[in-house]
């Protein structure tokens, strides 16, 4: 009974997600209204982390699983993606090494902005 009440309550929250993303007229996913629903419900204690614990980590476990389709998609739509391959792979890795470099010198800024850096 305990992993219905789980299910239930994911349900619930993916359901209101849903409701948002047809209400709102913003272009945010719905899995994106859920998640900040579930954040929401956790942080104000309307939703324990152990109501919902047990089929979370299970359903993290099984993530991969749930990958499948799309990947599945890319490769049939190979010809349409070959065109756009390498300038797709350069904006990753171009936008990822900002990312890299911008993380780590905010990082260290605020390190040192706390005197977390001690020379002893």
């Amino acid at each position: 009974m305990k992993i219905l009440k789980q299910i239930f309550l994911i349900l619930l929250i993916s359901f209101l997600g849903e409701a948002l993303h047809a209400l709102l007229p913003l272009p945010i996913p719905a899995s994106i209204y859920g998640l900040v629903l579930m954040l929401a419900a956790l942080c104000a204690h309307i939703i324990r982390l152990e109501d919902v614990k047990g089929v979370g980590m299970y359903l993290v476990e099984v993530m991969t699983v749930f990958f499948i389709p799309i990947t599945v998609q890319l490769i049939d739509s190979w010809a349409d993606i070959r065109a756009m391959l390498i300038p797709a792979v350069l904006t990753i890795t171009v936008s990822t090494l900002i990312v890299m470099a911008v993380s780590g010198v905010l990082t260290q800024a605020v390190v040192s902005r706390k005197g977390g850096e001690k020379d002893e």
